[in-house]
């Protein structure tokens, strides 16, 4: 008989832009989904910069080399901690965060200006659109869109609730 390699971790799906006030808000419930579920759950960064801020695709770009850099997470953390002064200043912001985080800010630089992680960013914006997306943060697990750019209220449980049945389906 033979051995057949466990069910994948189920995957959360967290649609974000690192300009974004609502996607800040979010950070609390992200932080506390990865704290609940730690290994068990696969919560992937999804990019979807909206229009209306400038800075959020090179943001974008920006967390695609913090993950290629080994620090994905604490990167847009940092990031979203510090929206407001993204609006204001720019791209500076995004190679500071790097510099603090201990990341290679040069490369992070080169990176914004050689485009190499655009593909990345466009191809979620993309896919985005195509499932629905309209707003940040939204969360797509086990076949169901929510959507926290309206309201947070109750997202995050109804979250673990999907994540908690599919983990359990899983073992």
């Amino acid at each position: 008989m033979s051995h057949t390699d466990p069910a994948p971790r189920p995957v959360l799906d967290v649609w974000c832009e690192l300009q974004c006030p609502d996607c800040r808000t979010a950070l609390g419930d992200l932080r506390a989904l990865r704290d609940r579920f730690q290994d068990a759950l696969d919560i992937r960064l999804r990019h979807f910069p909206l229009e209306r801020h400038q800075h959020a695709h090179a943001a974008a770009q920006a967390a695609e080399e913090a993950i290629a850099q080994g620090r994905g997470w604490p990167f847009v953390e940092a990031v979203l901690e510090r929206t407001e002064e993204l609006g204001t200043r720019g791209e500076p912001v995004l190679v500071e965060v790097a510099r603090e985080l201990g990341l290679d800010a040069e490369e992070m630089d080169t990176a914004l200006v050689d485009g190499r992680h655009i593909l990345i960013v466009d191809a979620d914006q993309a896919e985005g659109k195509a499932i629905g997306v309209t707003g940040t943060p939204t969360y797509v697990i086990g076949g169901e869109r929510l959507d926290g750019g309206k309201s947070q209220e109750g997202l995050r449980e109804r979250v673990e609730e999907i994540a908690a049945r599919l983990v359990a389906e899983r073992s």
